[in-house]
C-alpha cells in the first residue's frame, strides 16, 4: 500500500477555454491542480473564449498550436511548484469533443524524435496541415450532414449506426468539408486526430488511437461493432480510415510516456499513457455513474448522461460508448431551456426570490393536480420545438396558472421530459439507481425533491466542477488494472462520495407513471401543430 500512496496519477483536460490537470495518489485524494487559460495566458493567439469566431459566425476554430504551446506551459507551471514528476505511474485526458487535429505528411516522424532541450511549440510549429481547427461550436457543415444521412439512408439509419443523427459540429462533417473546401490540405493530412487523440499523441510521442467513447461522437463509427463504418467513411472523404487509424478501447494502455517527457521532466520511463477520451465522458467517469446512474447537471443548459446497458438510438440526443466499462454505452441529451427559464419564472411567479419559489413549489401536491406545462422560451433541441404550452387536468390548452401552478409546472414538466426522453435512448430504473444531481440548481433542496419523485430515485448532489479532468486521472489510475478484470467502481471506490440530498414522496410512481405518459402525447401534439 505504501507504492500505491506513493504513487500519483494524472488527468488532463484540454477543454474549451483552458487547458487544466490534476493530479491525485493511490488513495484518489487530489495533491495537485494547475491550469493555463488560454485567452490571458496565450494572448498572441488573440481568442475569445478559447475559440475565434469567423465571419460567417458559423464557422468556429481553435489554434492547434494553441493547445500545444498551453502543454509547454502548464507542464513548466508544474516544474516551478515543485511538482514530482517521476512518481506519475499513469496519466490520459480528455478534450473537447468534436474537436479535429490534422497532422501533416512527415508529422509522425518528428513526434517520435522529439528534442528534449526544445519545447513543443517550436518543435511542431510545422506538423500540422490545418493550422485552425473546427470544434464543437462550429455549425457550417448543414450540406455535409444532409449528404451523409442521404448516403446512408436517412438520419434515423444514421443513428442506428453511429448513435447520432448527423450533426454539423460532429467530426466526420467537419472532414468532409474540409475534404471539399481545401482538398489540397486534406491530402497534406498524415493523420486526423480528435483533440483527445491528439494530446495524448504528444505525450506517447506517436500517433494516438480514437478511443471508442470519444470516437462514437463523429458520425463515423458503428457503436455496435466499435469499428469505423465503412458506409459512414465511403460518404465523408478518400483515404479516411488510413488518416484515422484503428479505435482503441477507452480503457486501452497505449503504451509509455515518449523519452521527450522523461528527459525534459522526468517522467518515468515505465509511466504509461491511458486513452484519452471526451470531455462529457471524462465527466462521467469523474463523477462516477454506475449501471442504471444517471447525471442529471442543472446549468444554463440542462444535461442528462445516463449509463445504459441496451442503447436504443433514435434521433434525439447521442449514444456514445461507455468509457470505463466496454459493455456498456453511456447516452446524452441536452436541453437549452434549463436555468434560465427557471429563473424567468422565478422573476415573474416570485419576486425574484429562490425562497419564494420554493415556497410555491411545496405548496401545490405532486402531480400538478394534473395540470402540466412545456416551456421552451427558446428552440429546444430535444424535442426541436419552442413556444409555452400550458394543459389542464383534461388535457385542454389553457392561457394561464396560478403562480405556485405555475412554478410547480415549470420543474415537473423539465423534469418529466428528461424522463421521457431518456427512457426514449434505453434508460431503466432498476433497484439501486441513483441520481446524481450537479449545477447551480442542484443547491435548491425542493427543486431535487421533485427531481426524486419523477424519477422515482434517490438523487445525491456532487461537486464536479472539474468532473472531466479528475475522471482522467481516475481512468489514468484504472487503465493500469482494467486488463486485470479490475472495475472502475472497485478501482475508485475510495474517492470522495456524493451526498444523499433526498429520496422519493410516498407514492412518487404512482401520480408520475401516469403522467410521463400524458407529457409524452402532449409534446408530440405540441411537435404536430408546429409542423401545421
Amino acid at each position: 500500500m505504501a507504492a500505491l500512496t506513493d504513487s500519483c496519477y494524472l488527468g488532463f483536460d484540454f477543454s474549451t477555454q483552458q487547458l487544466k490537470v490534476v493530479a491525485i495518489d493511490g488513495d484518489l485524494q487530489v495533491t495537485h491542480q494547475s491550469n493555463v487559460q488560454f485567452d490571458i495566458e496565450l494572448p498572441e493567439f488573440k481568442t475569445q473564449g478559447g475559440v475565434h469566431i469567423h465571419e460567417d459566425k458559423l464557422t468556429v476554430t481553435s489554434p492547434v498550436h494553441m493547445w500545444v504551446k498551453a502543454l509547454d506551459l502548464i507542464l513548466e507551471k508544474m516544474k516551478r511548484a515543485g511538482f514530482d514528476f517521476s512518481r506519475v505511474k499513469a496519466l490520459s485526458g480528455s478534450g473537447q469533443q468534436h474537436g479535429s487535429v490534422y497532422w501533416r505528411k512527415g508529422a509522425r516522424q518528428l513526434l517520435q524524435h522529439l528534442d528534449p532541450e526544445k519545447n513543443l511549440h517550436s518543435l511542431l510549429q510545422d506538423s500540422f496541415s490545418i493550422h485552425n481547427s473546427p470544434v464543437w461550436m462550429d455549425s457550417s457543415s448543414s450540406e455535409q450532414c444532409q449528404c451523409l444521412e442521404s448516403a446512408v439512408g436517412g438520419a434515423h439509419h444514421l443513428a442506428d449506426i453511429t448513435g447520432s443523427r448527423a450533426y454539423e459540429r460532429f467530426t466526420g462533417n467537419q472532414i468532409a468539408k474540409i475534404h471539399k473546401s481545401q482538398p489540397d490540405k486534406y491530402n497534406e493530412t498524415e493523420r486526423i486526430s480528435l483533440v483527445s487523440s491528439f494530446a495524448a499523441s504528444l505525450f506517447l510521442g506517436d500517433y494516438a488511437a480514437i478511443d471508442y467513447s470519444d470516437g462514437s461522437g463523429m458520425n463515423l463509427m458503428n457503436i455496435f461493432t466499435k469499428q469505423w463504418s465503412q458506409q459512414c467513411l465511403q460518404a465523408t472523404a478518400p483515404q479516411l480510415e488510413e488518416k484515422l487509424g484503428d479505435p482503441a478501447p477507452s480503457t486501452a494502455v497505449l503504451g509509455s510516456v515518449s523519452h521527450y517527457f522523461v528527459k525534459r521532466f522526468g517522467f518515468p520511463e515505465v509511466c504509461k499513457v491511458v486513452a484519452f477520451t471526451g470531455d462529457n465522458p471524462g465527466s462521467l467517469a469523474g463523477m462516477r455513474l454506475q449501471e442504471g446512474d444517471i447525471a442529471v447537471s442543472l446549468g444554463t443548459s440542462d444535461t442528462v448522461f445516463l449509463w445504459i446497458k441496451e442503447p436504443r438510438p433514435t434521433v434525439e440526443g447521442h449514444i456514445f460508448c461507455n468509457p470505463v466499462d466496454g459493455l456498456s454505452y453511456m447516452a446524452l441529451i441536452c436541453y437549452k431551456n434549463g436555468s434560465l427559464t427557471r429563473e424567468r419564472i422565478r422573476n415573474e411567479c416570485a419576486g425574484g426570490s429562490w425562497e419564494g419559489f420554493s415556497r410555491a413549489l411545496r405548496s401545490v401536491p405532486m402531480g400538478n393536480n394534473g395540470n402540466i406545462g412545456i416551456y421552451f422560451d427558446t428552440k429546444e433541441i430535444t424535442p426541436p420545438a419552442v413556444g409555452i404550452y400550458r394543459f389542464n387536468q383534461y388535457l385542454q390548452k389553457v392561457t394561464t396558472f396560478t403562480q405556485e401552478v405555475e412554478i410547480r409546472a415549470l420543474v415537473e414538466g423539465q423534469f418529466l421530459a428528461k424522463r421521457v426522453h431518456a427512457q426514449k435512448l434505453g434508460y431503466k430504473i432498476i433497484p439501486g439507481t441513483r441520481v446524481l444531481a450537479t449545477g447551480g440548481a442542484s443547491s435548491n433542496k425542493d427543486i431535487l425533491q421533485v427531481l426524486s419523485d419523477v424519477f422515482n430515485a434517490p438523487v445525491y448532489t456532487i461537486d464536479v466542477a472539474n468532473s472531466a479532468c479528475l475522471g482522467s486521472a481516475y481512468r489514468a489510475m484504472h487503465g493500469l488494472v482494467a486488463g486485470m478484470g479490475v472495475s472502475f467502481s472497485e478501482a475508485v471506490r475510495k474517492a470522495p462520495g456524493a451526498q444523499l440530498a433526498t429520496t422519493p414522496s410516498p407514492g412518487a410512481e404512482e401520480v408520475y407513471g401516469p403522467l410521463l405518459m400524458k407529457y409524452a402525447e402532449l409534446e408530440k401534439e405540441v411537435l404536430k401543430d408546429m409542423k401545421q
